[in-house]
């Protein structure tokens, strides 16, 4: 092994590490952005490092050379730019176009890599398998994180979207990818047949994700997450870089994980989340005056303020409604005022709150809300047996009693026991049902108040009135 050798595989091994060390600290609130910044050290690392090799090794064109420059200038600036004026409640459109552009950037390299050196000749197994899996993953995670990003951002209706004969039809779609690809590993050599792979993949991954629903959403973003990081170890393997490899196997695996605990966390098989999800997207907003408001006990800011100014302790329980009207700040405001009080107050976070994986602990720490006030879903269930008042702002099937029942789309779920609090008050614009498209019947429920507004203005207002009764 040459000096030269030694170097770049020690600065791949250092940057490999990083890796591990940042996805450790990411395991808790307090250490995570920490190990976003170990990890992005290893990601310049490992970047270096490839330059190197490749300013050493290519003999590239000026023309070459210029591309290269400019892409990363340009991806660069997207990605700080992007990423510093991101609203917290587009986070998770913002992470589907990532996991777009690392699977298709991923496919993109084992196929330029296949029609410029590999095409001429047969290929051995251990260099045709990694280059098919590659562009068939990578196309899939393209397309389908393009068309998931599409749905949260509303440019693409949330519900899922059908066709007579569509599960045929995605059928007849992966036995065509798959057979392309098992022919171009057995000829080695065919460009044709690994375009067909591209092509069908592109198609799949369309497929695959318009029938999946807006309840869905955090299981999907989190598999096509896992399929970035499948997608970059095949690149690795293809072009034989260990800080590839390395990389797309710890993504790859945190992904899969993590979709295992979001299926968990909604009752429903991942195989059920890609057969085609449920769910009916963002609900429209109504009157509430315009509904059956039988059984509804309606509150006023008033008289939630006396109910939060009295209580000793207050569960406070967000849902994906606080995050669209970024209310994440007067929450956060309402809840140290009655803490200045002496009002024990905690944050009851479901694991599928947001729109993805760990959306509404990103966004109540944004507001500074301490990471030892947000309760996750079983320490926050404990202590609703002793809750004075759970406030719910802006969730609904997070924490339907239906789940308990039998034969409804939500049955099995793990919710929030937010009807054992002796109290309840839920912000919320209307009485028009969550994602899964079924009334709650904890709304009704008799100790149960509804303060029908937006959660930006109902806090606001709430937050107002409970000022007059603490400082009196």
């Amino acid at each position: 092994m040459t000096t030269f050798a030694f170097v770049i595989g020690l600065a791949y091994l250092v940057a490999a590490t990083l890796f591990v060390l940042g996805l450790h600290q990411m395991r808790a609130p307090s250490t995570a952005r920490r190990g976003n910044l170990t990890s992005v050290l290893g990601m310049a690392i490992a970047i270096a490092a490839t330059l190197v090799v490749a300013l050493v090794t290519s003999g590239g064109s000026v023309w070459g050379w210029l591309a290269l420059v400019l892409g990363a200038a340009l991806g660069a600036v997207y990605g700080v730019v992007r990423a510093r004026t991101v609203k917290m409640t587009d986070i998770p459109q913002l992470v589907s176009v990532f996991n777009a552009v690392g699977g298709g950037a991923a496919a993109a390299v084992a196929f330029v890599d296949f029609v410029l050196y590999r095409s001429a000749t047969p290929l051995s197994l251990t260099s045709s398998i990694p280059i098919v899996l590659d562009v068939l993953i990578g196309s899939v995670t393209f397309s389908g994180s393009l068309i998931a990003a599409g749905k949260l951002q509303g440019v693409i209706p949330g519900r899922p979207i059908t066709f007579p004969g569509s599960r045929v039809v995605n059928l007849a779609v992966v036995l065509v990818a798959v057979g392309a690809a098992v022919l171009t590993v057995i000829f080695g050599h065919s460009i044709l047949l690994l375009i067909i792979v591209l092509i069908a993949a592109l198609v799949f991954g369309i497929l695959m994700v318009l029938p999946i629903g807006g309840a869905d959403a955090p299981v999907i973003v989190s598999l096509l997450n896992a399929f970035t990081g499948l997608a970059v170890a095949m690149a690795g393997f293809a072009i034989d870089n260990q800080a590839l490899i390395i990389a797309g196997a710890l993504v790859g695996a945190a992904g899969t994980i993590l979709t295992l605990q979001m299926a968990k966390a909604m009752n429903r098989s991942v195989a059920n989340v890609i057969l085609g999800g449920f769910g009916t997207g963002d609900a429209p907003v109504t009157s509430a005056l315009a509904q059956d408001l039988t059984g509804v006990r309606q509150l006023t800011a008033d008289d939630i303020a006396v109910q939060l100014a009295y209580a000793q302790r207050v569960l406070i329980v967000p849902g994906f409604g606080l995050a669209s009207a970024q209310a994440q700040h007067e929450v956060a405001e309402l809840a140290k005022l009655l803490l200045d009080h002496h009002v024990d107050v905690k944050y009851a976070i479901h694991p599928v709150a947001g729109r993805m994986p760990g959306h509404m602990n990103v966004l109540l720490a944004e507001a500074n809300v301490p990471y030892d006030q947000m309760l996750q879903l079983d320490e926050a269930n404990a202590a609703f047996d002793n809750c004075d008042v759970a406030l719910v702002v802006g969730a609904n099937d997070v924490c339907n009693p239906m789940a308990r029942q039998k034969g409804n789309p939500v049955s099995g779920m793990p919710i929030l026991d937010v009807d054992h609090a002796k109290s309840i008050v839920v912000v919320k614009r209307s009485m028009s049902p969550g994602y899964a498209g079924i009334a709650n019947p904890l709304f009704t429920d008799p100790r149960t108040g509804m303060f029908f507004a937006d959660a930006k203005q109902g806090l606001a207002a709430i937050l107002a009135a409970t000022k007059d009764y603490v400082t009196a």
